[in-house]
């Protein structure tokens, strides 16, 4: 079999090249494209079942992003090394390929469509998010798949006040904003953003700089298309028949106009609405025309259609609020006793109870993936527990949306968090989602703030967030602050925003029709930064600003820093010198290759007595100090003193008294404590010491005027103090064992 042609195609995103092959590589599939931009390559397979899964009453659509550590030439760091399950990293790349996908897919398809996207090569410069959905796109594109496709994606980064098209990871470590879109030729489909409180005027200027970015990729897999695109198959859809369409909603009559009229809150609205329901299957039953999933499809779209119109027409939902107005908050902080900061925040019939708790530089997080950063010292994590919205179900590891709305609230908070080098400490939040009816992501970030601030953390500025909807027919439109549950169901778009009174500091936006107009978008920005500082000033009344102490639980952490060439010193043998100093102190040591050294505490003498320890093994004799010392050796010519660890000096025999001394032994004996004056330190290292100094009272100056070495003698001379390592050992900076790779963003 002679080897295929590739065909080759290249678009331009923003000043790279990106080249689209496809024609050799896996064959079988749909679709088939390998994408790459400078060394960075991924492979990504669009394929569609040949038949309908039965029973399904949704689109079958799944991504999968496959973050294979070969593509940066390394070995996974699992036991196993192999790669197990899906990173957090690779989990949020396959959420954001999907998110601009799905909207253009017929919802009525019930073959399973399958994405996947293999990481072929890393070369630590390009991101790989960018080019999974642009890959993607391509691959359903020259598929046989039906899609309304293609769309583009890119990110957009704000390095020195100048937005910069398509950045690399080394200038994205500069830059002030993140943003990552994805849209048809036409309009925007999809938003992920984060920003360091970034004004919402540059945030438009950036989506429509991103959106003329990507229309050269657009071009190109039009062209792809045109050129070796295949003919698109008949995908099977799930479609109520028009009789039983007929039947049902003459059954339903005005029932559901009347409850969408009546409004409520969740649980009375979600019971009347599901006693039509009841009354409607109850009056079919043995009609073998219309069956249960039909029932349940018109009666979604009758509600549907009632809820819509309600808000277009007359301006209320479905709990009789505007369309700007907020749902009533209350929160508290302080709820759990020996947690180090926790904050309840609670807006309408959505609640989320977030803990913080604070630890040491060695519990900062180690990633083992592709993406640009090794360690991260800000995590969050996000619980959504099936008694959040009244029902029994699975309990156990986050399903891929909490891993989601986790991120989003992480990415919200870093731009307030300070920086390791004024408050050193790994940060671990958790949301425990308490009630759910909408926007539990963004409540889960103002919990975090008030969890943060009842930790004592000194956040730059509180956040809040708002999630905004949609609902758009022809040109008439209404944006909805603070939407609930049924209305992201039922609406058009979910776009939340979080920021601080001074800007955005995280966007996250998704929509379910072919785009948005830029009308829309700027006043949905408008309508968010209006409910986001209602939102601060309500938080404001729960606590305003972070308590001036950490909570009593928390470590005490302290740093001093010391020559990274005494690193040994401290470390010892093994980690046996690190080891013993914390078996003793109780305190826990962390070392950074620069030489700074964290101690932590959970009680001031344990962290005091390890910092004077440390200083005391590092610290360089001073001219004119007063040390006392141990007397480690005798000569006729003088005593050593140990004045510091591993540093000793010599006390001349003519300064060992106030008065004239004929023997050294006379006034000292191995293993004697003296107080001591450092009057001399010599190029080489060699320490001077004067007993007699302390003695009299003197200053370093009168000290040394008094000092007159004899003449040079035979024997010994003085040791070098201040260079010599006795204890030695290696490198290893854990206290005791582990790989301390510092090469890392701390963000």
């Amino acid at each position: 079999m002679s080897k295929p042609q590739a065909h080759r195609f290249v678009a331009q995103l923003g000043n790279d090249e990106i080249i689209f092959e496809t024609g050799q590589l896996a064959g079988q599939a749909n679709g088939a494209v390998v994408i790459r931009s400078g060394d960075s390559m991924l492979l990504t397979t669009a394929t569609a079942s040949s038949s309908p899964r039965e029973g399904l009453d949704f689109f079958p659509l799944s991504v999968e992003f496959e973050e294979k550590l070969y593509a940066a030439g390394r070995i996974p760091g699992s036991f196993f090394r192999r790669e197990g399950r899906p990173s957090e990293d690779a989990i949020l790349t396959a959420r954001l390929t999907d998110r601009p996908l799905r909207p253009l897919f017929d919802k009525n398809a019930r073959n399973d469509i399958q994405i996947i996207i293999t990481a072929l090569s890393s070369d630590g410069d390009k991101y790989l998010d960018i080019l999974a959905i642009n890959s993607a796109s391509a691959a359903l594109t020259i598929s046989d798949i039906p899609w309304d496709g293609p769309v583009g994606a890119v990110r957009i980064g704000l390095i020195e006040d100048e937005l910069v098209v398509n950045p690399s990871t080394g200038q994205m470590a500069e830059s002030e904003l993140d943003l990552r879109i994805a849209g048809t030729e036409d309009a925007i489909l999809m938003v992920e953003a984060g920003a360091s409180e970034v004004p919402e005027t540059t945030m438009i200027e950036a989506l429509r700089l991103a959106h003329q970015a990507i229309q050269p990729v657009i071009r190109v897999q039009k062209e792809m298309r045109a050129a070796i695109g295949k003919p698109k198959m008949q995908l099977v859809t799930s479609q109520v028949s028009d009789d039983a369409v007929e039947k049902i909603t003459a059954q339903i009559g005005d029932k559901l106009e009347k409850v969408v009229q009546t409004g409520g809150n969740k649980v009375e609205f979600s019971n009347a609405i599901n006693a039509v329901r009841d009354e409607l299957i109850a009056a079919f039953e043995g009609d073998d025309t219309v069956s249960i999933k039909d029932i349940n499809a018109v009666h979604s779209s009758v509600l549907k259609k009632a809820i819509r119109s309600r808000i277009l027409n007359q301006g209320l939902r479905p709990d009789n609020r505007d369309t700007r107005t907020v749902r009533p908050i209350w929160g508290d902080v302080g709820l759990l006793p020996r947690a180090h900061g926790s904050g309840l925040f609670t807006r309408g019939e959505t609640q989320a109870l977030t803990i913080a708790t604070l630890g040491t530089p060695r519990d900062e997080q180690r990633l083992d993936t592709l993406g640009p950063r090794d360690f991260k010292r800000y995590i969050h994590h996000y619980n959504f527990p099936p008694f959040s919205v009244g029902e029994t179900g699975r309990v156990g590891s986050p399903n891929r949306r909490a891993v989601g709305h986790g991120a989003l609230a992480e990415r919200a908070l870093v731009p307030v968090i300070p920086p390791a080098e004024e408050f050193p400490y790994t940060l671990r939040l958790v949301t425990e989602v308490l009630s759910s009816n909408g926007s539990t992501s963004m409540a889960s970030v103002c919990g975090s703030t008030l969890s943060l601030m009842d930790a004592g953390v000194p956040i730059s500025a509180p956040v809040a967030g708002v999630a905004m909807g949609l609902v758009q027919e022809g040109d008439q439109f209404a944006v909805l602050t603070d939407i609930q549950g049924i209305e992201d169901a039922l609406g058009d778009m979910d776009f939340k925003v979080a920021g601080t009174r001074e800007g955005i500091t995280a966007l996250q936006m998704d929509i379910k029709i072919s785009g948005l107009r830029w009308d829309i978008m700027e006043q949905a920005l408008a309508q968010a930064l209006e409910g986001r500082l209602h939102i601060l000033g309500k938080m404001d009344e729960i606590l305003p600003a972070p308590r001036e102490h950490l909570s009593k639980y928390a470590p005490s952490i302290v740093t001093v820093q010391i020559d990274p060439e005494k690193i040994g010193r401290v470390i010892g043998p093994g980690g046996k010198i690190i080891r013993a100093i914390q078996d003793e102190t109780g305190a826990k040591i962390d070392i950074d290759d620069d030489g700074t050294v964290f101690i932590a505490a959970t009680d001031q003498e344990s962290g005091t007595m390890a910092l004077e320890r440390v200083k005391a093994m590092t610290e360089e004799a001073e001219l004119g100090k007063i040390y006392t010392g141990k007397v480690v050796r005798i000569a006729d010519f003088g005593a050593f003193v140990e004045i510091l660890p591993d540093t000793d000096g010599l006390v001349p025999i003519s300064q060992l008294a106030d008065y004239r001394v004929p023997s050294v032994s006379d006034v000292v004996a191995l293993g004697d404590e003296i107080m001591v004056m450092v009057t001399n330190i010599d190029p080489a290292g060699k320490i001077r010491l004067s007993r007699q100094a302390v003695l009299e009272g003197w200053s370093l100056e009168e000290a040394r005027k008094n000092d007159r070495p004899p003449a040079r003698r035979g024997g010994g001379g003085e040791r070098r103090g201040g260079g010599r390592d006795r204890r030695g050992g290696g490198r290893d900076r854990r206290g005791g064992g582990g790989d301390r790779d510092r090469n890392r963003n701390r963000r």
